[in-house]
């Protein structure tokens, strides 16, 4: 993970992970305000917890309102803060004249020890911090997040739905493109690669740290998996058609690379291309801490709805699916299948 201090998209993939924040808030002990369901904390609270000046604590709020307010911080006022009063005004020790408070959320406490640059206390936190979310998210995977890509229940129907375009592909290449049989496929699936996430396989297997047994295409996203199909798809038929209209005259690698480079930039295929560039750059950061720089342009912060998917309740175990009587037979054509690299 990048310094969390400069990093917005950084922050927020913590801040989004219900499962790290749920750890963090039941070991960071500092307790708060249980009001409306939800710890509160003033900006007093907040200051003394991180050892510094309120005026800092409000000069950031100023600067960063707009992620804090996402994040939980909000003024109280009116009905809310009467009552508020009611409960807490031994706590809070404001003048009963008051008319709006600020009160952060526990996310939006976190929030700022990332914010703080001033802060000891702040730097300790957000080491802590660091540990906690890689703890979490490696607990919540089984153990490695090599494969938390086949967490999500979308992966095997892509996988199966890839298998199928790339035997279409593989026997288009075979018969209609020039070259020695194996080196062809190589070369032609590594243009496809770098078209839709722009490194090349040996690339991708170096950021990863796969062993040379490991298939590529096992650690890819459902997304990123059916924009391969989509491609390999369109360039079989490319390249077969025009087999057909040369009259059996096989294609050279260059003209392949030219039909790739079309697809690439074909207005139908882009929004594909860029939902996978997107999806592999930003769940790679916040799951596996791996940085593609070729498509750093496409990260975001990582959903709550997407850490559901990989680490939460709505997450599969991919082995023990596959141990199922009816997958037998799926699983062992997704292990014979080609990673032509």
């Amino acid at each position: 993970m990048n310094d969390l201090t400069v990093s917005n998209v950084e922050r927020q993939n913590v801040l989004n992970n219900r499962y790290a924040v749920e750890a963090l808030q039941d070991n960071l002990g500092f307790a708060g305000m249980l009001f409306e369901g939800e710890y509160r904390f003033t900006k007093k609270m907040v200051a003394d917890f991180y050892e510094v000046d309120l005026s800092t604590i409000n000069r950031y709020i100023s600067q960063y309102e707009e992620e804090l307010k996402y994040n939980g911080y909000f003024l109280c006022r009116g009905k809310l803060l009467k009552e508020l009063k009611l409960q807490f005004g031994h706590v809070i020790n404001e003048m009963t004249k008051t008319t709006q408070l600020g009160l952060f959320s526990f996310r939006a406490v976190l929030n700022m020890g990332m914010l703080l640059t001033e802060s000891e206390k702040a730097k300790q936190v957000r080491a802590w911090i660091l540990d906690i979310v890689i703890s979490t998210i490696n607990k919540r995977a089984g153990g490695g997040t090599k494969y938390i890509n086949t967490r999500d229940m979308d992966f095997l129907p892509a996988a199966i739905e890839e298998d199928n375009y790339r035997k279409n592909f593989t026997t288009a290449v075979g018969k209609c493109v020039q070259g020695h049989k194996t080196f062809k496929y190589a070369q032609v699936t590594d243009l496809i690669y770098q078209a839709v996430f722009k490194e090349k396989a040996k690339e991708y297997r170096a950021l990863l740290r796969l062993d040379k047994d490991d298939n590529v295409r096992r650690t890819l996203y459902a997304e990123v998996l059916r924009c391969i199909s989509s491609f390999e798809n369109g360039i079989g038929f490319a390249i077969e058609a025009e087999y057909k209209e040369n009259g059996g005259e096989q294609l050279s690698l260059e003209r392949v690379k030219e039909l790739i480079t079309e697809q690439e930039q074909s207005p139908a295929m882009q929004p594909f291309t860029y939902d996978a560039r997107s999806k592999m750059a930003s769940r790679d950061v916040a799951f596996r801490d791996v940085f593609h720089n070729n498509i750093a342009g496409y990260l975001r912060a990582v959903t709550p709805e997407e850490f559901d998917r990989f680490i939460g309740d709505k997450s599969i175990d991919f082995d023990e699916i596959m141990e199922l009587p009816e997958n037998k037979e799926v699983l062992k054509r997704l292990k014979q299948a080609d990673d032509e690299e």
